[in-house]
């Protein structure tokens, strides 16, 4: 019989324990404090040493394989799977556990646990061990309903990691309310004026007239006069001025962690779209905004402005009072867009 390392352990241990206690070392009631059980477990284990010897001493349950162990085989292309598609490769760190996991999952059958997939990596050294951060600040509580407040931003990173000399901007538009994403693009030409109106017309178009827009300090957003003093709202920049026609309320970041959200979408795209890019061997930009579209997180595979995501109710979004404000504050935004246009 073959036994486990730990039911070795305990079998050693508990051999060492009875030694001492015939010998008279110490009470049999001791005993039972040091193995941690029951004084009857103590004496059932005395008789089976002696009828049995050391032999007696073992958990038996260990011996018999658990119904829900995971096969070796299963393990093993697992692991194989990680180390030879979705590890690191030509200096890029690869995949994550949870976005591999997500994939194993989704295209090649794996029903295993993620912590499973987990522990496995990691006692593989194919992942390392992180440490758990803490929550730098409090985190801002965000909009009731869908619509009423949207975060844009560009990313500038090497998004195509089979061009590795290349740099693009990730523009991309999140709600504050459902966190989805409703305009992604990968672009050449840097967060330019003509990007961004592209990206505000083409959530306008799909999505209706927003209450209000969250944006860093960028020269498209708002005229600076010189770095690092406040910004003049006296001088409206071409977005500024379109956003003031059709009744958007044009809110400003004054740092990166008062972008949170947008900056946390930022994060996981580039952990996350540039290994999928990797994998599917896009090189240039327009197949990468294919690539987008295709995926299951696609702006355009969610609903429309008349089909709106629905969140999580709240009190505050479902209140006569508040929704009948919100109504008709975007029905007033609207109105005065189609006026002016």
């Amino acid at each position: 019989m073959t036994y486990t390392q730990a039911a070795v352990e305990r079998a050693m241990k508990v051999h060492e324990v009875l030694m001492q206690a015939l010998n008279g070392r110490q009470p049999w009631i001791q005993v039972a404090e040091v193995l941690g059980v029951s004084a009857r477990t103590v004496r059932r284990l005395r008789w089976r040493y002696e009828r049995d010897g050391f032999t007696g001493l073992y958990d038996h349950r260990h011996h018999t394989p658990s119904p829900r162990a995971v096969p070796l085989a299963e393990v093993q292309r697992i692991l194989q799977l990680y180390r030879d598609r979705y590890g690191p490769r030509d200096g890029h760190p690869g995949f994550n556990v949870r976005h591999f996991y997500e994939r194993a999952r989704r295209e090649h059958g794996v029903t295993v646990s993620y912590s499973f997939v987990k522990k496995a990596l990691q006692a593989a050294h194919l992942v390392g061990k992180r440490r758990p951060r803490g929550r730098h600040r409090r985190r801002r509580e965000p909009r009731p309903c869908f619509g009423e407040l949207l975060h844009l931003d560009g990313s500038r990173h090497r998004w195509l990691a089979l061009v590795p000399d290349a740099y693009h901007t990730a523009l991309v538009i999140v709600d504050d309310a459902t966190k989805h994403v409703l305009y992604a693009r990968l672009h050449d030409g840097g967060e330019s004026v003509a990007a961004i109106m592209t990206a505000l017309r083409t959530g306008l178009e799909r999505y209706g007239l927003h209450m209000a827009l969250y944006t860093d300090r960028a020269h498209w957003a708002v005229h600076t006069p010189t770095s690092g003093s406040a910004p003049d709202r006296r001088h409206p920049t071409q977005v500024g001025r379109a956003l003031a026609r059709l009744g958007i309320e044009h809110i400003l970041g004054y740092s990166p962690q008062a972008r949170g959200r947008s900056e946390r979408v930022n994060r996981t795209r580039q952990d996350r779209l540039v290994n999928e890019l990797r994998l599917a061997g896009v090189t240039t930009v327009a197949a990468a905004n294919r690539a987008i579209c295709a995926s299951s997180s696609c702006p355009a595979s969610m609903p429309n402005s008349a089909g709106r995501p629905q969140t999580r109710a709240r009190p505050s979004c479902r209140s006569g009072a508040s929704s009948s404000i919100r109504s008709s504050a975007w029905r007033t935004s609207a109105s005065s867009a189609a006026t002016t246009s």
